[in-house]
């Protein structure tokens, strides 16, 4: 579970810090600092983040491709 948790922080921080700077450059109405917030750090994180997407891809592929021991 750990991959899923480091890459849901990571865009967490991500959407935190885009709209603090954001923010600080003049965007001052809520909807629209959310709105390019969450536009903007997605498409970072689509480039920066693709090891740990990687690996949460992995780890969810994993649990998901495992038999249950309940069916047998």
């Amino acid at each position: 579970m750990r991959p899923v948790l480091v890459y849901t922080l990571l865009r967490i921080v991500l959407f935190l810090v885009t709209a603090g700077l954001l923010f600080l450059l003049g965007l001052q109405n809520l909807f629209w600092l959310i709105v390019v917030s969450f536009l903007v750090s997605g498409v970072v994180s689509y480039v920066l983040l693709s090891k740990q997407r990687d690996a949460m891809s992995t780890r969810l592929t994993k649990k998901i491709d495992r038999p249950d021991p309940h069916d047998g």
